[in-house]
């Protein structure tokens, strides 16, 4: 038996605001126009994946423009030490262990951050030190420290690949140089999927939110209260039936997400105890 919960969260628009806008925004880049008129068309016009696409125009937008503009990995590491992040979220994991260890003493809890964001702006936030293992776009950088080419991509359905390799305990440094690891077959799963809580806000989520619901574990939808724009696409997770859990990204001590995350971590918390209990009777 694996007395482990793996508390699995998305980032942008989930723990903070989306950090790519942000950081474009903050190039002095119109950011409606970067997404609506550079972006969107390549997918909806020229068959590109979403993902790579948007990378892609961050890499001609920093070769074409002037210094101010150039996208460099010190740009990136310094805007996430800035990022802030939505109410209660950087309390929340401490919460989720102290909560765990009080129904069952055994059980670990741990973090890990799977976003189709930008990896070296997510390293580098507050809260990045809770997390086990932290998967996001990666790119290559030139002897100046500009961004030159897309070295990971982590798209939508890429997703799912990062929550076998957490089930089997692929994670940390050593395994991004052995991309077929997650391949191997393995006798304990280091997490089994009902044991998972994934916490996601978007399209590229829809693959997790999928996998996670048929495998028993707890999925859970949140959207930014403050913009009802995104409102809607919180209403078809439900009436898709892809959640059952679909609630404002505030992790405020008395807020609706807070008290979901904390009953998701009780209920398996003491599954596991009942096992336990069974297991050596």
């Amino acid at each position: 038996m694996v007395n482990r919960i793996a508390v699995i969260f998305d980032f942008d628009e989930t723990l903070a605001p989306d950090s790519t806008s942000s950081f474009l925004e903050g190039l002095g880049i119109d950011v409606e126009d970067f997404w609506a008129n550079k972006v969107t068309p390549m997918y909806k016009e020229k068959g590109w994946d979403p993902i790579p696409a948007y990378l892609y125009k961050m890499i001609e937008l920093s070769a074409s423009g002037d210094e101010g503009t150039r996208i460099t990995k010190e740009k990136l590491a310094a805007f996430g030490k800035e990022i802030t992040f939505f109410n209660g979220a950087h309390a929340i994991f401490k919460k989720l262990r102290a909560v765990a260890q009080e129904v069952n003493p055994k059980v670990e809890v741990e973090f890990f951050l799977l976003s189709s964001g930008i990896r070296d702006i997510l390293v580098n936030t507050k809260i990045a030190k809770y997390f086990k293992d932290i998967w996001a776009c990666d790119f290559h950088y030139n002897a100046k420290g500009e961004i030159v080419f897309p070295k990971n991509i982590v798209s939508f359905t890429d997703k799912t690949r990062f929550l076998f390799q957490i089930s089997k305990g692929i994670f940390g440094p050593d395994s991004r140089f052995n991309p077929f690891e997650v391949n191997k077959k393995v006798d304990v799963l280091y997490v089994p999927f009902n044991q998972m809580i994934v916490i996601g806000d978007g399209q590229t989520d829809i693959p997790l939110f999928s996998l996670i619901d048929k495998q028993k574990g707890i999925p859970i939808a949140v959207y930014d209260p403050d913009d009802k724009r995104k409102w809607g696409k919180a209403w078809e997770f439900v009436q898709d039936e892809r959640v059952k859990n679909v609630v404002p990204a505030d992790y405020g001590k008395k807020s609706a997400l807070n008290h979901m995350l904390e009953m998701a971590v009780t209920k398996i918390a003491t599954t596991l105890k009942i096992a336990e209990s069974s297991y050596h009777r």
